[in-house]
């Protein structure tokens, strides 16, 4: 599946959709991450969001920041996002390919299982968000538990029936990762691919759980 598949099929009105739907335990996670994230942030931040959507996250967390941007790459999106809060920066990017300075934000976050969603590889989507982070800054990435898997599964069963997604392919969907039938696919990032990640790039990186939920690899920049 490529990144249009979010752009045509998953960005704006139908992305906004997708949070609608969502049952009790889903919220719940949605929330944990976005006060995770706001509780990352530093007075005098600067804060760069990937994959910011329709601005759900970054709305929720900008307050805390000195400064914050949300890219995106799908351009619906981001017109959203910009119509909803255009007090804060938007601009459609590349989250492997940025178009900011090195050096220039405190914390760059990619919350949701992006780096799965983002379709780049990881170790490229590592080594941009630590090019714009700055020294002693951090990047903070998420992705799902273990355990959030049945909750993870009813949701994207429940975005297939409102037409959402293709239907789900439920004898290639397990393990961690969602199968559509028209090409979609959802993969997941466990603590252990985390660990590999910052190993083979050579970076120090903390790995935990929030709300049973999530899984957050927080990565130091020096």
């Amino acid at each position: 599946m490529s990144k249009a598949y979010y752009a045509q099929k998953l960005s704006a009105d139908r992305l906004d959709r997708v949070y609608a739907i969502a049952g009790p335990r889903v919220r719940q996670y949605l929330q944990a991450e976005m006060d995770h994230a706001r509780a990352a942030i530093r007075p005098g931040d600067r804060v760069l969001e990937l994959g910011c959507g329709t601005g759900r996250v970054l709305g929720h967390v900008a307050r805390d920041a000195q400064m914050a941007w949300g890219v995106d790459f799908a351009p619906a999106s981001v017109a959203s996002a910009h119509s909803r809060y255009s007090d804060l920066g938007w601009a459609v990017m590349d989250a492997a390919r940025l178009g900011f300075p090195s050096d220039c934000f405190d914390l760059v976050l990619g919350v949701q299982n992006f780096i799965s969603a983002c379709k780049v590889p990881p170790e490229d989507l590592v080594r941009e968000s630590l090019r714009v982070t700055r020294p002693g800054g951090r990047v903070l990435l998420s992705s799902y538990t273990e355990a959030f898997w049945p909750h993870r599964l009813d949701w994207f069963r429940d975005q297939a029936a409102e037409g959402l997604l293709g239907a789900i392919d439920e004898d290639a969907t397990g393990d961690g990762v969602i199968v559509g039938q028209d090409g979609f696919r959802a993969t997941t990032f466990s603590p252990e691919d985390f660990a590999g990640l910052a190993e083979r790039l050579g970076v120090e990186a903390e790995i935990y759980e929030v709300d049973s939920s999530s899984v957050f690899c927080k990565i130091l920049r020096f």
